[in-house]
């Protein structure tokens, strides 16, 4: 069991015991009279002094958020209140959420953090209104005259605690957003407290890190080119040994007809490997012209977590190299908040993209539309493009050793709309596949939660909570048909979900998309194939080999 993660014994005592609004138990406190507490599992390690300084972020030092002074920079509530002014007017939306909830409550039980915690500042409502209340203390001139009957508080250091706890127990999924009469986005309002916490240098070294490697070197992890290329071709080496059939990545060549970006996970860890694999071989398998590059090695950006500029920085990245390639499109890979920005912020960010040709595929002629500014069109639209114009030869038998689920990616299911593209790709390999519960898929989709760059080992205890809503209706297929596969396409989640299925439901594997693609590809020349990608044995294929000796 992880270090931080507490015993599902203990979970069940403490919700028995302790009075929670989920079992309808009100609080003997006012929302904003119960102070925070920072303890084992609950929070995150701030950024390194050094890493804030590598990318120019306010207030390095060396503090915990167990300790009583936080050692705020000097005049750090003038910091707070200019800034939050400065993006009130630049952010509409910011202004208009802040301005227009009448704290209905419908979003209350629909974060997956509020059904796991219980605690009530995890409802949306109430973790808006932490930030909220401090703007009906400064800024709005009626409720600024009428500040005891407004809910206005004053920016104290124990405001700034509540902030970062709290805006780090949202993933920004925005659940609530689907089910709120007036289509507040929570998510935009904690991009924007976490923002302001930065100005402050209040942070955490989870997100800061990768920030500030992809900064430097391209990608989260800091690799170098060189190791960037060498891992590639040791995943290309595996295929070989796996399949027979050689697969001919190339990397920073100009005139290819894609570049293809994918989150640096897929290439380093597992079980993203297994997903890099799966591109490789398609690639391969249609013959596709692409290249990678060593520089833009990284489709994810955690700049998204830290503030409008820094996500737009990394953003652009991908399409300078783009450009220095001269490529006519992009392709990129499995990822949530990769396309979230893609797919919502690109064009008032860096595009549109005039200098790429809006992508058509090469295999099947069909012009992506919906990339007509953005210039990139996303893996699992590109191959289900490829099956429905019959051009990859499949075996889904091979899949058969599997029982498949598939988790919705909040990014990509509500921020993008791709909900159907997922299921007809894998339903076209692999013959066993159960929907979870209507409630908790397609919009209405549970998040892993763990994503926005809270993914870490030490905040386990709150990853653990966050994420049940998601692993009970995993449960729920499990028992009712068997399912021991949980399918998504996005790297934080095939990072975040091993832990929380092996701590909910033991014996529920993850796997990407293209991996489970890669498994029932029929290679040209390829070895007689008796083992998955995993070197797990295929269902029936082995005794195929034993009539054939």
């Amino acid at each position: 069991m992880p270090k931080f993660a507490p015993k599902q014994s203990e979970l069940k005592k403490e919700f028995e015991e302790k009075p929670s609004l989920l079992k309808g138990d009100y609080p003997d406190k006012e929302l904003f009279d119960t102070p925070v507490e920072f303890r084992d599992g609950n929070w995150c390690y701030p950024a390194k002094p050094e890493i804030v300084e590598d990318i120019g972020f306010a207030n390095p030092r060396k503090w915990s958020p167990t300790d009583e002074d936080w050692k705020l920079p000097d005049g750090w509530e003038k910091t707070i209140k200019d800034g939050m002014k400065d993006r009130l007017e630049r952010f509409r939306s910011f202004k208009l959420f802040l301005d227009i909830c009448v704290r209905c409550g419908a979003c209350a039980d629909k974060c997956h953090f509020f059904l796991g915690t219980g605690d009530p500042k995890n409802m949306p409502v109430a973790r808006a209104e932490l930030i909220r209340s401090v703007y009906r203390n400064d800024f709005p001139l009626a409720e600024k005259i009428l500040k005891g009957f407004s809910g206005a508080r004053k920016l104290t250091p124990e405001v700034i605690k509540e902030w970062h706890m709290y805006f780090h127990q949202c993933t920004e999924c925005r659940r609530c957003s689907v089910f709120c009469p007036f289509g507040i986005d929570t998510a935009e309002i904690t991009m924007m407290g976490r923002e302001l916490l930065h100005l402050i240098g209040v942070n955490n070294n989870w997100i800061l890190e990768p920030v500030s490697n992809c900064n430097r070197t391209g990608n989260h992890l800091g690799i170098e080119p060189h190791t960037f290329v060498q891992n590639i071709e040791s995943l290309a080496e595996d295929i070989e040994d796996l399949t027979g059939v050689t697969v001919n990545p190339t990397f920073n060549r100009k005139g290819a007809e894609i570049l293809f970006i994918t989150p640096s996970g897929d290439v380093f860890a597992e079980p993203g490997v297994y997903t890099m694999m799966g591109y490789m071989m398609l690639f391969e398998h249609i013959g596709l012209d692409y290249t990678i590059s060593t520089y833009a090695s990284e489709g994810g950006n955690f700049g998204f977590f830290t503030s409008n500029e820094m996500a737009k920085k990394l953003n652009a990245k991908m399409y300078h190299e783009a450009e220095r390639l001269g490529v006519k499109w992009l392709l990129g890979g499995e990822c949530g908040h990769m396309w979230r920005v893609v797919h919502q912020y690109m064009d008032t960010m860096n595009g549109p993209a005039d200098f790429l040709e809006q992508p058509v595929s090469p295999l099947t002629g069909t012009t992506f539309t919906n990339a007509a500014s953005t210039k990139m069109v996303h893996i699992v639209e590109f191959t289900a493009d490829l099956i429905r114009h019959g051009k990859l030869k499949l075996d889904p038998k091979r899949n058969d050793h599997l029982r498949t689920t598939f988790h919705d990616s909040c990014n990509i299911a509500r921020g993008m709309g791709m909900l159907e593209e997922p299921r007809y790709v894998l339903n076209n390999v692999c013959n066993t596949f159960h929907e979870m519960p209507e409630n908790t898929i397609r919009e209405q989709t549970f998040c892993c939660g763990s994503g926005s760059g809270i993914n870490t080992e030490e905040y386990m205890d709150i990853r653990l909570r966050g994420g049940f809503p998601r692993a009970n209706a995993v449960r729920h297929v499990k028992e009712k048909h068997d399912v021991d596969s949980l399918v998504t396409i996005c790297a934080i989640d095939r990072a975040t979900l091993p832990a929380l299925m092996n701590y909910w439901n033991p014996g529920v594997s993850v796997y990407g998309l293209h991996e489970l693609v890669g498994n029932a590809l029929v290679m040209e020349g390829e070895n007689k194939r008796t083992e998955d990608m995993r070197e797990d044995p295929m269902a029936g294929f082995q005794d195929e080999v034993e009539d054939e000796d």
